[in-house]
C-alpha cells in the first residue's frame, strides 16, 4: 500500500497537481500603453486585492512591461527574487517568450497562459482566452453582409502573436464566402490608436475607393477613424473595431455613423484566469489544458448588454 500511495503522489507532484503549503503567484502583463492594456493592469489589480483578502496563504505579485526583453527579465526576478511556484502571463510577444516561460515550468512553477499563446503549448500547463476565431470570423460576415457582397476592404492587424493569426485567419476564411469583396491590403498597426492612425492614412493616400475598415481593435479603430475625419473621405461606411469597449458601445448605442458593430473581447479574461489559477493551486488541482471565453457580435440590437460606465475599458 507504501509503494501504491508513493506512485500516486509522484504522479500527482509530475502532473502539477499538488498545492504549495503556500501559492505565491506572479502575474506578468504588459505596461498599460492603450485602452485594453490598461483593463488588464486593471483586473489584474481587482484580482490580487479580492484573492489575497480571502486567502492568507496567496501571495500575488504582479509586474507590467513595456517590451519583451523586459518581461523575460521579469520571469526570471519573479523566480529567482520573488520564489514564485505558479505563473499567470499575458505575453507581450508569443515566440520571444517562449523559451523563458518554459525555463520556469521545467524549473517546477505551473504556468498559466493567457491570450497571447505561445508559439510551443508544452511550455504551458493551461491557456486562457477569448474565442479569437470568432474575433475575426463575427466581422467578416458582419462586413460581408453589411456590403451586399460587394466592396473594399482594409485591414489592420495587432502584433505578431498567436492570437492575432488565429484572427486574420478566421476573418480571411469567412470572408471568401463573398469573393466580390476584395481586401486592398493589410498591415500592422499594433493594437495602437497612433500607429493605426498612420497606418490608415497610407491607406486613404494610395486607394481612392474604400468601403468599409476591419480595425481588429478599438483602440486602433479611434485612430482610424480621426484620419478617416481628416483626410474628409464619404466613401467609408464603416469601421468594424474589436473587444468591445465602453467607447465603442456608446458609439454603436448612440448610432454613430461610421462604428455601427462590435465584438466582445473583455480585458476581465485576466482577473479569471488569475482567480481560476489560484483556487485550483490552493486546492492542489490543475486547470483544464484550455479555457475559451466565448465572443459576440455586437450591434445596436444588444449593445446595452455591453456598456459598463464604471469599467475602466
Amino acid at each position: 500500500m507504501k509503494r501504491l500511495a508513493g506512485a500516486c503522489l509522484l504522479a500527482l507532484v509530475a502532473g502539477g497537481a499538488v498545492a504549495a503549503e503556500k501559492v505565491t503567484l506572479g502575474v506578468a502583463i504588459p505596461t498599460a500603453t492603450h485602452g485594453f492594456t490598461g483593463g488588464i493592469v486593471w483586473w489584474a489589480n481587482q484580482a490580487k486585492k479580492e484573492l489575497e483578502a480571502a486567502n492568507p496563504t496567496l501571495k500575488v505579485i504582479i509586474k507590467t512591461a513595456a517590451s519583451t526583453p523586459e518581461q523575460a527579465n521579469q520571469l526570471q526576478d519573479m523566480l529567482v527574487v520573488n520564489k514564485i511556484n505558479t505563473l499567470v502571463i499575458f505575453p507581450l510577444e508569443s515566440a520571444s517568450l517562449t523559451q523563458p516561460v518554459a525555463q520556469l515550468k521545467n524549473k517546477g512553477v505551473y504556468v498559466t497562459v493567457v491570450d497571447r499563446g505561445l508559439t510551443n503549448p508544452s511550455a504551458q500547463n493551461a491557456y486562457v482566452a477569448g474565442d479569437n476565431t470568432a474575433f475575426g470570423k463575427l466581422p467578416a460576415e458582419y462586413l460581408g453582409k453589411k456590403l451586399g457582397g460587394k466592396g473594399n476592404i482594409v485591414v489592420l492587424r495587432g502584433m505578431p502573436s498567436t492570437l492575432d493569426n488565429e484572427r486574420i485567419e478566421a476573418f480571411n476564411a469567412a470572408l471568401k464566402a463573398y469573393p466580390g469583396i476584395k481586401v486592398l491590403d493589410t498591415k500592422y498597426g499594433n493594437w495602437n490608436r497612433d500607429d493605426a492612425f498612420k497606418v490608415m492614412q497610407d491607406y486613404l493616400t494610395r486607394f481612392k475607393q474604400i468601403d468599409a475598415v476591419w480595425a481588429a481593435d478599438d483602440d486602433m479603430a479611434i485612430g482610424v477613424v480621426k484620419a478617416i475625419e481628416q483626410a474628409k473621405r464619404t466613401d467609408i461606411k464603416e469601421v468594424f473595431g474589436g473587444a468591445g469597449s465602453k467607447g465603442a458601445v456608446k458609439k454603436i448605442i448612440d448610432g454613430d455613423k461610421l462604428v455601427q458593430a462590435d465584438v466582445s473581447y473583455s480585458p476581465k479574461f485576466i482577473y479569471d484566469a488569475i482567480k481560476m489559477t489560484a483556487t485550483a493551486r490552493l486546492k492542489g488541482e490543475a486547470l483544464p489544458a484550455k479555457t475559451i471565453i466565448p465572443s459576440t457580435l455586437i450591434t445596436r440590437d444588444n449593445a446595452k448588454q455591453f456598456y459598463f460606465a464604471d469599467s475602466p475599458y
